[in-house]
C-alpha cells in the first residue's frame, strides 16, 4: 500500500478523527472509505453525463429518421 502526505484543515482532521473513533476504525480507514465513496459518486456522475450526452445524440438522429418517414409518408412517390 503506498501513503501519501495530506494537509486537511484542523475541524476536517478533527471531525474525522472523532467520526472514526465513533465507527471504531482508523481515521486512516475512515479516510479511505470517503475517498472510495466519492469515487464511486464521481464515476456514477461521469457516467450519467455521458450516457445523457450519447441520449441526446440519439434522440436528435431519431428526429431526422422520424423526418425522413413523415416525409416519405406525405409523398410516397418523391
Amino acid at each position: 500500500m503506498k501513503s501519501i502526505a495530506l494537509k486537511l484543515p484542523d475541524e476536517l482532521l478533527h471531525e474525522s478523527g472523532r467520526l472514526a473513533e465513533r465507527l471504531s476504525v482508523s481515521r486512516a480507514e475512515y479516510i479511505r472509505v470517503a475517498i472510495r465513496r466519492m469515487n464511486r459518486k464521481t464515476s456514477a456522475l461521469l457516467r450519467a453525463e455521458r450516457l445523457a450526452e450519447i441520449s441526446k445524440r440519439v434522440r436528435e438522429e431519431s428526429m431526422r429518421v422520424n423526418a425522413e418517414f413523415a416525409s416519405i409518408e406525405r409523398d410516397p412517390d418523391a
